[in-house]
């Protein structure tokens, strides 16, 4: 962490001066170490080194620190007439010109040393002030890159090299340079450093802080020094930390695992216990230790202590009998604790988990579960904390046992309702509980059709009863009958996706429009609104929905993708730029907001939050969202204006996009979304399974590498010129055009075997939960044949450049099989056009069915039409300089017969069928839209549904629909004109 160590001067606390320089250096090892920037030394060691080193008189550069830079100049000047190619003079020259704002003189003299990639310290150092007065830092990179590959064994070159990464946020280029040093260099050189250090303070009495101890044992603890660490917590150094509750406790603990000292585990968690019998993660650790020491069959010492913290049980009747005894303690406590309770199910997991026979006496888990339901039903909590213990009922039991809950509940019948419904709060948070762990046990699910509706019925009848308790919450509180909604939510989903009604969908949202009016920050309703809108292709009101949840912060990382998966797909072109703005804007403030939660903890002396905040940063820096939304909003303004405001050379230069680069970091992506963010009851059968996150993170890391090779490919088209000499400099073949078609071509080969894998991934069919990860729009992007087209294209433009190379003489064979090409390619736009084709909105029967699918494809079709246009824009580039010449020649030999080459006739005839076909789908669209303009809904009802008394919210969500749907044709429709303007100015 170089900025930390530059800052430690004025940063760290300086109410004591007595050590302040030594824990500077403490602290900067330390820092070092968490960073792990190998072969990485001390500044001050190289500082020290330079400053020993004799040099010149003239070079020291008193005139430059005097503010004198003519003399300066003067100098140099003088010296370079002696001595030509002394770097360092040149550098200082430099240096005086960019002083005296002579800015380009300077820049060229320091490129011609730096160009010479000098390896001496005052060269680079000179350049390197040189480069940061020019605000250029990303020039020091490229400097200290040359001088690590002629001195690779300089572990000051890589330490500069590190720095200079870290300055201009190269993360990716950090880590690599890391990586390809020694990997023990943290615990072999900087921890070591430290811990002397501190050894020699301890020695002196000089630490006073906590945050000076705590430093110590993190020292200690990363050197995996466990025994000394916990000499320091248990010893007089130890009392310092207070400002914790129980962190000197907590510490000894983790200690105690790290050395498998499990006696005084269990002593230690035992004696907290007896402190506080709610604390659960001593219940853990103490369950932990007792079977770690059954299994060791340890035994007591006759005549000394059990152990250094107390007494030790070590058998299963042992920890039985305190488990009793804090629930008798519990029993007479003022305020009841639900530890003890939880603490005795789960010992009888452990139990039966290991085979052992002694569960029986602790009871019976179902009256157990019952007595804590008693005693704790009406606690919103009651449902999490009884959700883990549940597979200890045997499933013939599930229904029994449910019963046996409602009938403990005190519900009364009233003569306006068949069902008896609570008095109060307490009874409904009961019966609320009761019927999250019906769903839970899946007897919901075994239901039929009939049933389930009966029972949506029944909850929408609860919940709207429930509403009466609520009438004096605030907009920003929750009602306390919420759940009955979702939950009579989650019954129609099973409904539609798993029996095809398509009634229950539109149910579905009636039912969430209304909760939300009556709950306005309800976030739950908010999530499956919008997950529900997306699966239906409406994406117009998902925005004000995201919108209104007000995510903050990392929440753009976790939840972000629910709204960037769907925007561009789904033809809202606007919504998906804006979007993808608000999520890079949270990614790019990642690298200055972690800095200054690095620098903060560093100042105050909250040492170890550092090593949390450099891993949360990488963290996000490798997020798999982020690389997705750059990737798309890069191919989204290409999309957008690449062509039509502005060329596409012009678009890829702006962004500064190289086919050869690949920033992304394939290896190290994480999958940071929350899958687990909506509320969800089904059994663990159903439920998204880790297996579901691995699938879903393989299928986005595939769809990402298809899209991030189209946006390479697409930005190496300009690049290719038709000017080709092959008898070039020897350069041409490393840095010339030549060199550019291979990348074009190597990245076709990457593209195809990406989508070999993708179809075999495929292959599997996997279906995620309903509430799980949303699916990518790989399976679209093949079945409809957007892949196929856009790879011929490619490959079209390897022809293309070899016909370029080549010239048109002896080029039949080209010249055919780009006719060829032209003629595939429009076939198979034309297929992919007529995959778009259907009614978006189908109205049967007096309800609707939505065809999503259709939309997706007119977006899949209006990518590859602009795809088709670069390509096309190549290619007229290529065959107008031909023809040119040709009809030079004509005029000259004054011959009208000469035969005109065929490729000519076969590009002007795929222009004119492309125009025609892109004529075609603008009608096509402008059709949708008088069509989504006609339609009248509100004359449609839920026939035979459960919620005919709530049509204005059925009427407000078909509206919505109807709206989105008529926003995306319109923008697709826009952008498709633009897209037909470009075809007409193809003209060889």
């Amino acid at each position: 962490m170089p900025f930390v160590l530059e800052s430690a001067a004025f940063l760290f606390p300086t109410s004591e001066a007595r050590q302040c320089s030594c824990w500077h250096k403490t602290v900067s090892l330390l820092v070092l170490s968490f960073s792990h920037p190998h072969r990485a030394r001390q500044g001050a060691r190289q500082s020290c080194k330079l400053q020993r080193k004799p040099s010149s008189v003239r070079l020291r550069p008193n005139y430059l620190d005097n503010g004198n830079n003519k003399m300066a100049i003067q100098q140099a000047d003088k010296l370079l007439k002696k001595h030509k190619d002394l770097h360092c003079a040149k550098v200082l020259k430099a240096i005086g010109l960019q002083r005296t704002g002579k800015q380009e003189e300077a820049y060229t003299l320091a490129q011609e040393v730096a160009a010479l990639e000098p390896t001496d310290d005052n060269s680079l150092q000179a350049l390197t002030i040189l480069y940061r007065e020019m605000h250029r830092p990303e020039l020091v990179t490229k400097l200290y890159e040359a001088a690590v590959k002629k001195v690779p064994n300089s572990e000051e070159y890589h330490s500069h090299l590190f720095m200079a990464y870290a300055r201009v946020g190269e993360y990716k280029k950090m880590q690599q340079s890391i990586s390809a040093q020694d990997e023990n260099l943290s615990k072999t050189m900087f921890l070591p450093l430290a811990e002397r250090m501190v050894e020699k303070m301890v020695k002196e009495d000089k630490i006073e802080a906590e945050a000076e101890v705590e430093l110590y044992y993190m020292i200690l603890e990363r050197l995996e020094k466990y025994r000394e660490a916990l000499d320091v917590v248990r010893g007089k150094l130890g009392e310092k930390l207070t400002s914790e509750l129980q962190s000197r406790e907590n510490k000894c603990m983790a200690m105690y695992k790290k050395l498998c000292r499990w006696p005084e585990c269990n002593a230690l968690s035992r004696r907290l216990l007896l402190k506080n019998s709610d604390d659960w993660q001593f219940y853990i650790t103490y369950f932990d230790s007792v079977f770690q020491l059954i299994d060791e069959s340890w035994t007591p010492p006759l005549e000394e202590e059990h152990s250094l913290e107390g007494e030790v049980h070590y058998s299963i009747e042992q920890a039985v009998k305190f488990i009793e005894d804090r629930i008798t303690e519990e029993s007479k406590s003022s305020r009841p604790l639900r530890g003890p309770y939880l603490a005795k199910l789960e010992l009888i997991r452990r139990l039966r988990h290991r085979g052992c026979n002694d569960e029986h006496k602790l009871g019976d888990p179902e009256e157990l579960m019952f007595q804590y339901f008693r005693k704790f039903g009406d606690k919103p909590c009651c449902f999490t904390d009884l959700k883990v213990f549940v597979d200890l009922l045997p499933a013939s039991q599930y229904t029994k046992f449910i019963s046996q809950l409602l009938e403990v509940i005190p519900l009364s019948a009233t003569a306006e309702s068949e069902i008896a419904l609570p008095d109060d709060i307490k009874a409904l948070q009961q019966h609320l509980c009761v019927v999250q762990l019906s769903r839970l046990l899946g007897i919901y699910h075994a239901m039929d059709k009939k049933q389930k509706l009966t029972v949506v019925q029944e909850l929408m009848l609860r919940y709207r009863h429930g509403l009466e308790f609520g009438k004096s919450c605030l907009k920003t509180e929750l009602q306390f009958s919420d759940y009955y909604c979702l939950l009579a939510v989650h019954l129609l989903l099973d409904l539609w996706l798993e029996e095809g009604e398509e009634t229950a969908v539109w149910q579905c949202l009636t039912l969430l429009e209304e909760g939300l009016s009556h709950s306005p920050s309800n976030a739950q309703f908010k999530l499956l609104l919008i997950r529900i809108y997306c699966r239906l292709g409406a994406f117009e009101p998902v925005a004000e929905l995201y919108s209104s949840l007000d995510a903050k912060h990392i929440q753009h990382d976790t939840i972000g993708y629910l709204l960037t998966r769907y925007a561009e797909s789904l033809g809202h072109y606007a919504a998906a730029s804006q979007s993808c703005n608000f999520a890079l804007r949270f990614f790019h403030s990642n690298q200055k907001d972690t800095s200054e939660y690095i620098i903060q903890a560093y100042k105050y002396g909250a040492f170890e939050k550092i090593p949390e905040f450099i891993a949360f940063r990488n963290r996000l820096n490798s997020s798999l969202h982020f690389a997705q939304v750059r990737t798309e909003r890069m191919l989204l303004d290409l999309l957008l204006e690449a062509n039509i405001s502005t060329s596409l050379e012009e678009s890829i230069k702006s962004m500064s996009l190289s086919p050869e680069e690949d920033d992304i970091p394939w290896k190290d992506l994480r999958d940071n979304r929350d899958l687990t963010v909506l509320f969800n009851w089904d059994p663990k059968d159903r439920d998204i399974s880790e297996e579901h996150r691995k699938l879903s993170l393989e299928e986005e890391t595939l769809w990402l590498r298809i899209r991030s090779l189209t946006l390479r490919l697409v930005s190496g088209l300009p690049t290719l010129s038709h000017t080709i000499q092959p008898k070039n400099s020897e350069k041409t073949a490393e840095n010339g055009v030549s060199s550019k078609i291979d990348t074009i071509r190597s990245l076709l080969q990457q593209l195809e075997a990406t989508v070999d894998s993708g179809k075999k991934f495929l292959e599997q069919k996997i279906q995620y939960p309903v509430l799980g990860p949303p699916p990518t729009r790989m399976a679209g992007f093949f079945s409809n044949g957007s892949c196929q087209c856009q790879t011929s294209l490619f490959y079209l433009v390897s022809d293309i450049y070899e016909l370029d190379t080549n010239g048109l003489e002896d080029s039949a064979e080209v010249q055919e099989r780009i006719g060829n090409s032209f003629k595939s390619l429009l076939e198979r736009l034309t297929d992919l056009f007529n995959k778009c084709k259907g009614d978006l909105i189908e109205v049967r029967d007096g309800t609707l069915k939505t065809h999503p699918n259709l939309l997706e494809n007119l977006v899949f079709f209006v990518e590859t039409i602009s795809i088709t246009l670069w390509v096309s824009s190549y290619c007229d580039s290529v065959l107008r300089p031909f023809k040119s010449n040709l009809q030079k020649k004509k005029k000259k030999k004054k011959e009208s017969s000469l035969a005109m080459p065929p490729v000519f006739t076969h590009f002007l005839d795929y222009v004119t069928d492309l125009q025609t076909l892109t004529s075609n789908v603008i009608d096509y669209i402008k059709g949708l839209e008088i069509i989504l303009t006609a339609l009248k809904l509100e004359d449609l009802s839920l026939k035979d549904t459960l919620l005919l008394q709530e049509e204005k919210f059925t009427k407000t969500v078909q509206g919505k629909v109807q709206s989105s749907y008529h926003h995306s044709v319109q923008e697709i429709g826009e952008l498709l004109k633009k897209r037909l303007d470009t075809i007409k100015k193809l003209k060889i």
